[in-house]
């Protein structure tokens, strides 16, 4: 009896373990699917599949508050006034300043971007100000490219090598004068590294704005796969001379395959309502933010009225295309904003305006991106497996959105009078 006693108490003892492991093993599972999300650990760097964003240290901040946005501009006539400093950095915590700000005033882009660096520094000490530089097109305003003219650029033969020549005229590449850097050439590449680190380092910016990621394959198709990993290289090399504590954004970067791996952020640039405003491409990004947001990378999604063709700015110029294109932008804000929402993750940031000047939307007050708005609840949902309404809840706001009708609603449940 003693000795059935002893076998019984073992082999309750090796259920238990056995029920033990099976349930931790059921509730491990549970907290992986992406559909549910415990509600009471929903942390403001909570993904919408239940995993946690895991941001680098020189990272901007970043919270649910309020809508967080990115702002770049720039303004190639003069620098900023106090009061517009001030401004943009009550709206942000992450910025850029376009590639020609104050080129015309300071004689150099960098230097203007080098002032507004400072200038914004003071304000708010941990907003991070971005520099721009371009990987494809020769802008010539900085003291680097400034001889990339057609009345200069022949005395330069050292850095007319690095420009694209048409192969049937001879002549240089270009785009209304502005020619186009030839990323074939490793000379170039090198030299394109070591300048977009020198503005870096000279402006005192947080980190670099790169435009442009296509090195102009469709010119070369028979060398696209060398365009592909050269441009890779260029960037990869860029990341390392920048140095671990700078952020590298590439502008619609999320699926160029060389680079994505290199940069810390990317730019979804909508330009175009046919392509990247379709309802096809709308719902790719949403899953390219998830992967983004996984892999612990910063999206800014970019929204310009300008690519609207609306009668309203038909026959219109100067302010009163101006003006025309600011009430544009109020009325179509709703949309574009619930478009952001659904896909938003945390490090994901929304840019709106009509262009990329300064007085092209920076300045403009857009109350509803200052509405509070608190945490999603978890991911998206598409109302029928293949129509085109989505929703998502956060902790201020309902959204809908209709992507094949360009229509929208944000409900926000409280609102501070």
């Amino acid at each position: 009896m003693k000795l059935n006693s002893i076998f019984k108490i073992r082999f309750l003892f090796v259920v238990s373990l056995v029920f033990i492991f099976f349930s931790c093993s059921n509730n491990e599972e549970s907290k992986e699917d992406p559909e549910v999300i415990d509600e009471e650990v929903i942390t403001e760097l909570t993904i919408s599949d239940g995993t946690v964003f895991e941001p680098k240290g020189f990272y901007p901040k970043f919270n649910w508050e309020v809508t967080p946005q990115y702002c770049m501009f720039g303004d190639g006539t003069r620098t900023l006034t106090a009061s517009e400093v001030s401004l943009i950095s009550e709206k942000s915590d992450f910025i850029c300043i376009e590639k020609n700000h104050a080129w015309i005033a300071l004689n150099y882009a960098e230097v203007g971007t080098k002032y507004e660096v400072e200038a914004f520094k003071q304000v708010k000490p941990d907003i991070k100000v971005l520099y721009y530089f371009n990987s494809a097109y020769a802008w010539p305003f900085t003291s680097y490219n400034e001889n990339f003219t057609t009345d200069k650029i022949d005395d330069y033969p050292e850095l007319k090598k690095f420009l694209i020549v048409n192969e049937d005229t001879g002549e240089l590449e270009h785009r209304n004068n502005i020619f186009f850097f030839d990323v074939l050439n490793p000379d170039f590449r090198n030299w394109w590294v070591e300048t977009v680190v020198a503005g870096v380092t000279f402006s005192g910016a947080d980190g670099v704005f790169i435009d442009q990621m296509h090195g102009f394959s469709w010119l070369r198709n028979d060398r696209a796969e060398e365009v592909r990993l050269a441009m890779g290289e260029m960037m990869s090399s860029l990341k390392e001379g920048l140095g671990e504590n700078k952020i590298l954004l590439g502008n619609n970067a999320a699926t160029v395959e060389d680079v994505f791996p290199v940069i810390d952020a990317t730019m979804f640039e909508h330009y175009s309502k046919t392509i990247t405003n379709s309802k096809e491409n709308l719902l790719k990004e949403w899953d390219d933010m998830l992967r983004i947001a996984k892999a612990g990378k910063i999206s800014v999604y970019r929204f310009g009225v300008e690519v609207e063709d609306d009668a309203s700015i038909d026959g219109l110029s100067g302010s009163e295309k101006e003006m025309a294109l600011e009430q544009l932008s109020k009325e179509r804000l709703e949309y574009y904003h619930a478009c952001y929402l659904i896909g938003a993750q945390p490090y994901a940031y929304f840019q709106y305006g009509w262009g990329w000047r300064l007085a092209t939307g920076p300045l403009v007050d857009y109350p509803e991106l200052e509405k509070p708005l608190g945490s999603p609840k978890g991911m998206y949902s598409r109302t029928t497996s293949t129509g085109w309404e989505f929703t998502r809840e956060f902790e201020h706001a309902s959204v809908w959105v209709n992507t094949e009708t360009e229509e929208a609603k944000i409900t926000w449940k409280y609102i501070v009078s």
